[in-house]
């Protein structure tokens, strides 16, 4: 069972289970070519950056990642990123999805992907296992999730996000006493389901300092004690939110521990787009400016943005960047991104490139009908995310009605919530209109 409340767990007692995700359906095209967790965020992040940076912060080191889908984007970013010296025992390691002489069926959910890889977590022998999700956006002290699983002596925590009633319907909503024992759990429950028993206890809310938030969303993050993680993934269950929590409540103590900062779960387009884009704020709900936690990413030593007469409002620029009598208003320019003169973007997110052209490659382009990398001269961009390596030529429009049909594929472009996104090294010839 778990540890006595006098106990404390070191941080190389702790292993850490990053879930990579699956196909990320929801965040296409941006999933295109690349696994959720590696998508870009922030101008020089990508989203896996945000669990793998909590963790590390405090003090813990033993990670894996588990991926399967796309997955050659984000085993790059991670083999390039986050290395640990050979003295501290710390790793970040993949355990990408394999077949075996016992199985050879891909992961079928996060509880499937943990119980394949079981025979590799064995070896560490931790005193317990936090499990998270690759893609959502928060600043935990996780330090302070295992300290709560151990003074109250339970066999499975799970963070919980208080939230209002009119986002519960999308969660997973749980249900706790006055001491924050999990006794239910539902599971999306949607706006015309009575929820009224799963409110947090008065006494609870009120020693967190909560009021309208009464909700208990639970954030899909768990310490489990390594006996009880095992005996819980004997069965076929694949989910652990749908199946494997539920399953737990009546054999084992759960325990909530609430968590009542600022957390998005980075699941569509449209929560992408405006979590990104309220990084520019004067108040942003997620700060990246944390000198004491700040978020880690791949070091890439480039030089500092030039910008030539530009005027800028409420806009983050990244490294790299070449920016020429633009004017860039609530927008994201990421690394290395080129912005040609007369140009306007509103609302918009670019995730730059991977490397800058020379001038004789801008030649070969040149004399091949190809727009440079970057976007050209005199655009027009609004409510739009560019991805990475895209080629806007000069003079185009995008964004700029007032209506767009979602789910209008095309080579070139998608939409989503009114969101035009053009792919990773897609390419729009001079004068296109969208």
């Amino acid at each position: 069972m778990s540890p006595r409340p006098t106990e404390r767990f070191a941080p190389l007692d702790v292993l850490s289970i990053i879930l990579g995700g699956g196909k990320g359906t929801r965040l296409y095209p941006l999933t295109r070519n690349r696994a959720k967790p590696a998508v870009p965020f922030g101008g020089k992040y990508r989203l896996v950056d945000i669990p793998l940076s909590n963790c590390i912060n405090a003090g813990l080191r033993q990670i894996y990642v588990l991926t399967q889908f796309n997955s050659s984007s984000l085993h790059n970013h991670i083999s390039q990123t986050f290395r640990f010296d050979s003295f501290s025992r710390g790793f970040v390691q993949i355990l990408a999805a394999e077949q075996t002489f016992e199985r050879s069926d891909w992961y079928q959910g996060t509880a499937d992907a943990v119980r394949q890889n079981l025979v590799h977590l064995h070896d560490h022998s931790p005193t317990c296992y936090l499990i998270l999700s690759g893609d959502q956006l928060y600043h935990m002290r996780m330090e302070e999730l295992i300290r709560h699983h151990v003074d109250t002596g339970a066999d499975i925590t799970v963070a919980a996000s208080p939230v209002e009633r009119s986002r519960a319907g999308s969660l997973g909503i749980l249900g706790c006493d006055e001491q924050g024992r999990v006794h239910s759990f539902v599971e999306k429950p949607g706006k015309g389901v009575n929820i009224d028993h799963l409110r947090l206890p008065s006494p609870l809310a009120r020693r967190h300092g909560i009021s309208g938030r009464r909700f208990p969303a639970s954030m899909g993050i768990y310490v489990f004690s390594p006996e009880v993680l095992e005996r819980a993934l004997e069965n076929s269950m694949n989910d652990f939110g749908k199946e494997v929590l539920p399953a737990c409540l009546e054999r084992w103590s759960v325990q909530a521990f609430l968590f009542c900062d600022f957390w998005e779960d980075i699941g569509t387009i449209r929560g992408f787009y405006e979590a990104n884009l309220d990084l520019a704020a004067e108040e942003p709900d997620f700060t990246l400016y944390h000198d004491r936690r700040p978020i880690y990413s791949r070091r890439r030593d480039l030089p500092p943005s030039r910008v030539h007469a530009a005027r800028f409002s409420h806009a983050l620029v990244s490294d790299g960047c070449i920016i020429r009598e633009a004017e860039i208003r609530r927008s994201l320019v990421g690394i290395r991104s080129v912005v040609g003169p007369g140009t306007e973007m509103d609302g918009v997110i670019c995730m730059g490139a991977d490397y800058h052209e020379t001038a004789e490659q801008r030649a070969q382009n040149d004399a091949r009908g190809i727009p440079d990398m970057g976007i050209g001269e005199g655009c027009v961009i609004r409510r739009a995310i560019i991805d990475k390596n895209a080629r806007i030529g000069r003079d185009c429009r995008i964004g700029c009605r007032d209506e767009y049909s979602d789910r209008l594929d095309t080579e070139d472009y998608a939409v989503r919530s009114g969101i035009i996104v053009i792919p990773k090294n897609g390419v729009l010839p001079p004068g296109t209109v969208i």
